[in-house]
């Protein structure tokens, strides 16, 4: 799911709703915030979109990126099985 171009892993996430991609959002970020990389994302009603790369490595994909779209990934799936 996630593509890499322009310096950047990227995803989108669909929901049922609002309130699936809040709560996805919100665990994304305490996640976020245990790796201290925080992703640059959006969120539209249903849909969220996120956009990782590493700042301290002149905005380049590095291992850190992949290691929280792993995270991600996991995350996600937990909504795909509901």
């Amino acid at each position: 799911m996630w593509t890499e171009s322009n310096n950047q892993l990227n995803a989108v996430f669909k929901f049922n709703n609002f309130t699936e991609a809040f709560a996805f959002m919100t665990e994304v970020a305490f996640a976020a915030e245990k790796m201290n990389h925080h992703p640059n994302w959006s969120n539209v009603w249903n849909t969220v979109e996120i956009h990782l790369n590493t700042h301290d490595a002149g905005n380049t994909v590095t291992e850190r990126d992949r290691k929280l779209a792993a995270a991600i990934d996991k995350i996600f799936s937990r909504y795909q099985q509901a």
